[in-house]
Order: structure tokens, then C-alpha cells, then sequence
């Protein structure tokens, strides 16, 4: 099968969330034409929806160097470098990316979180070096240390999300969360997320959704800063809003490049 139809196959079945699929025709499609950018460009797309995101940076990184002028592949490498929580190396690649696209407001929401994660990291490890200063300082450090445990045991309950064509991406940025503490059940318009947190009340968000879901197509995955929620939508529309309101229109979007 020629390259151009081994590529027409695979867009067909990331569309059709078929991702395995179509990382096998991309790679199939490299083998023919090893060095096409946007095929490994692509694959780094496909890979990221499977969580192989190691891989996808790896392909993000031979795109790039291919065609170092390729906005999507600034983009796919600063996804996964995200999701790997490397976010010195995703800002990097991000803020690459925005020189090329200024005009893609998906770079500057990106980068934005980049800084707010490595913000977030740095005040942690100040807040340890201020303990190790106190307790030289003479200041107990079973007081101290206390101080310390509970501004690390507080979790952080902000969230934001973005659309794709067929997901709404909700992230709920709560630190050191076991997944066995989380709990997140979909339903046909509701999603429900419970988490446990020991000694203190529980954690609960059940918002009536903007749009209808897929229950059995949704998923979630708990990573050390963050709870990953992913919504499979019904139809194909941007929703102005995580929560239903009937004053809104969802307007129709097209599919990522």
C-alpha cells in the first residue's frame, strides 16, 4: 500500500478513536517514507490519546527535527512533556510553538499552565528549605514539620478544561491524591467525582453538564499534580461552559490539524 494511502487510513481511524490502529498505519507509513514530519507528527498525536507519551515526545522530537518549523509538532511534544510532567522541557517546546503560531491561543493556554505547575513545584521546595532554615534556627521542628504537612496535605481543587471535536479535557489539580482515593462516575448528562481525603471531609464535584455525554467512552486517569477527566461527547460542538446553561449556544468545531 502506498504511503498517501496508508496516511488517509490512519486519519480515518484516529477519527474514529481507533487509536492502536492508526499508530500501526502511521508506523507502517514511516517505514515507507522515514522521513516525513508530519506522519511521526501525527503518530505523536495518536500516541498521546493512548497514553504513550514517552513515545510521543520521541516522535515529536524526530518531527521537529525534520521540519523545525512545524507548529504542531511544538504542540504534541509540549502535551506529552506535560503529561510527563516535564514542564521546563513542555514550556520550551510550547513557547517554540507560539513564535510559529501566535495566533493559536492553544500555546498560551498551555503555557500558562506550564508556569503555574513549575510555580507550584518551586514553592514546595522553598517551603522545605524554610523548614530546614527554622529548625537551625532553633524553632522545634515537630512545629515546623506539622506546618509543613498541612499545607501539603491541602489539596488544590481549582480546575479548567478545553475542547477537542469529540472530548471536553477537565483537569482537577489536586497534588499527592492515590487514585484508590479517587472516585468518578459518568452518566448520560452528570459526571460525579468524589475524592477521599484522610481526615478531613471529602471532596465532591457532580456538576450537570453542559452537554451529553458517552458514559462508557469516558475515562480518567490520576496523575501525582492532577485528576485527568476526559468526556466523550455526543455530538461534535465546543461547549462555552463545563456546567449546563440553557442561555449558551455550542457552537460547531472543527477537527485539530
Amino acid at each position: 500500500m502506498a504511503t498517501g494511502d496508508l496516511e488517509k487510513k490512519a486519519k480515518e481511524a484516529f477519527v474514529d478513536d481507533n487509536f492502536e490502529l492508526a499508530v500501526d498505519l502511521y508506523s507502517q507509513a514511516l517505514d515507507l517514507d522515514p522521513k516525513n514530519a508530519d506522519l511521526y507528527a501525527d503518530r505523536a498525536q495518536a500516541n498521546i490519546k493512548l497514553g504513550n507519551f514517552t513515545e510521543a515526545v520521541s516522535d515529536a522530537n524526530k518531527a521537529i527535527e525534520l521540519n523545525n518549523s512545524m507548529g504542531k509538532a511544538y504542540l504534541r511534544k509540549g502535551i506529552a512533556s506535560m503529561k510527563l510532567e516535564e514542564y521546563h522541557a513542555a514550556k520550551e517546546a510550547l513557547t517554540v510553538g507560539l513564535t510559529l503560531s501566535p495566533g493559536d491561543s492553544r500555546f498560551t493556554r498551555l503555557v500558562k499552565e506550564c508556569d503555574e505547575c513549575i510555580a507550584a513545584s518551586q514553592n514546595t521546595a522553598s517551603l522545605s528549605d524554610v523548614i530546614n532554615q527554622s529548625t537551625n534556627d532553633g524553632q522545634p521542628k515537630n512545629e515546623i514539620s506539622q506546618q509543613y504537612e498541612a499545607v501539603q496535605s491541602k489539596p488544590k481543587f481549582r480546575h479548567d478544561y478545553y475542547n477537542t471535536p469529540k472530548e471536553l479535557v477537565l483537569t482537577i489539580f489536586a497534588k499527592g491524591i492515590p487514585p484508590e482515593n479517587v472516585h468518578v462516575e459518568f452518566g448520560e448528562q452528570i459526571l460525579s467525582i468524589s475524592v477521599d481525603i484522610p481526615g478531613e471531609d471529602a471532596f465532591q464535584f457532580q456538576p450537570r453538564l453542559f452537554g451529553k455525554i458517552i458514559p462508557e467512552r469516558c475515562k480518567y486517569i490520576v496523575l501525582p499534580s492532577k485528576i485527568e477527566i476526559r468526556l466523550s461527547k455526543v455530538e461534535a460542538t465546543a461547549w462555552p461552559s463545563l456546567e449546563f446553561n440553557d442561555r449558551t449556544i455550542p457552537q460547531k468545531i472543527i477537527a485539530e490539524s
